[in-house]
């Protein structure tokens, strides 16, 4: 009976190492299983993240760059609209020009009087050029300062665009001039 005895709980206590072994087995088996649960969520959350942070980077290029389309669109229109003024002044100073280069308005009345057009014609000339003069120097000097207050409030880019294209009025006024006094001569 005592060897039966001691066999059997030697069979008890291998059954109880065995399951203690195996319980140890399950709970290692457990701790993976929820470590790499944890991991694959800690991998998705990351990519989650990146993907959020990929999309908020790109809203961003997206708005930085309809803003610096937007800015040049502006920039065109202001170009275009200052391209229109300064071809409008030219127009007008043109037509100044060509009022004033026979020595007055031409009026019907003035070119049927032949007879006394000669004589009439070289004072009106010399009052011509006394008005044309003053109107030269003040419309130069209204242009001077209006340009100088505006390109103060203009980039250096547009200031110089805005002075190339003023440079052939301001030529057109002193061809214009010198006209003037040629033709008094």
């Amino acid at each position: 009976l005592r060897t039966e005895e001691r066999q059997r709980l030697a069979r008890e206590r291998r059954e109880e190492r065995e399951k203690q072994h195996a319980a140890k087995e399950t709970q290692i088996l457990e701790k993976e299983r929820k470590a790499k649960l944890q991991y694959e969520k800690q991998l998705e959350e990351r990519q989650r993240k990146l993907k959020e942070q990929k999309q908020r980077e790109e809203q961003r290029r997206a708005a930085v760059e309809e803003k610096r389309k937007q800015k040049i669109e502006e920039e065109k229109e202001r170009y275009e609209a200052v391209l229109h003024r300064s071809l409008e002044r030219n127009q007008r100073v043109e037509t100044r020009q060509k009022r004033w280069s026979w020595g007055g308005s031409v009026t019907p009345d003035s070119e049927s009087k032949t007879g006394s057009k000669q004589s009439t014609s070289s004072a009106n000339l010399k009052q011509t050029e006394a008005a044309m003069n003053k109107r030269l120097s003040s419309s130069a000097a209204l242009l001077n300062s209006s340009d100088r207050t505006r390109r103060s409030q203009l980039s250096p880019l547009d200031s110089s665009i805005i002075s190339r294209l003023l440079a052939p009025t301001q030529a057109s006024l002193a061809r214009s001039k010198s006209a003037a006094t040629l033709s008094a001569d």
